[in-house]
């Protein structure tokens, strides 16, 4: 918590080839377009709020690692790639009345050293956090204070600056 103000704690996956941490870095903002699962969607819209900070994880890569934390800067709107025709993203169900995908805007805080997937299951402080679960495939997931504050620790950064 920073001052009065809640912050919740998130882990979004993207894969290296697709959007880097270091991509974010150089755009230093970016919205976080294509997520296409209800579960993922219901937490962009429902929960992340102005200010949440987010672990910014490389996903199918060898090995996959938490990369940077990231902060969310505009809460859920409608995706729009769904309804471009010319989008990879796009879902011909989706309209401006229904436009059934949401996402959020993020912007770059902070790199950190790369904690590897590996790293993070041999750490017993970060029993039953959602990433470790297995079957956990989510690309947009929650994360506990005290589980975004070890895997911060485990890269290097103090969260009392973030």
């Amino acid at each position: 918590m920073r001052g009065e103000i809640m912050v919740n704690y998130w882990l979004m996956k993207s894969e290296p080839h697709v959007y880097p941490w270091a991509k974010l870095v150089e755009d230093r903002t970016t919205h976080w377009d294509g997520v296409r699962n209800y579960q993922a969607r219901n937490i962009m819209r429902d929960d992340m709020k102005l200010g949440d900070l987010v672990l910014f994880y490389h996903s199918n890569c060898k090995p996959p690692h938490v990369a940077g934390v990231a902060k969310v800067s505009k809460e859920g709107y409608p995706d729009f790639t769904a309804q471009d025709p010319k989008s990879k993203y796009f879902d011909e169900k989706a309209s401006p009345e229904n436009p059934r995908w949401i996402m959020v805007d993020i912007e770059a805080i902070e790199e950190m050293e790369s904690v590897g997937l590996p790293e993070l299951k041999q750490n017993p402080s970060l029993e039953g956090m959602p990433l470790l679960q297995r079957g956990q495939r989510l690309s947009v997931q929650p994360v506990s204070a005290n589980h975004f504050a070890i895997v911060c620790k485990m890269g290097g950064l103090d969260t009392s600056n973030l």
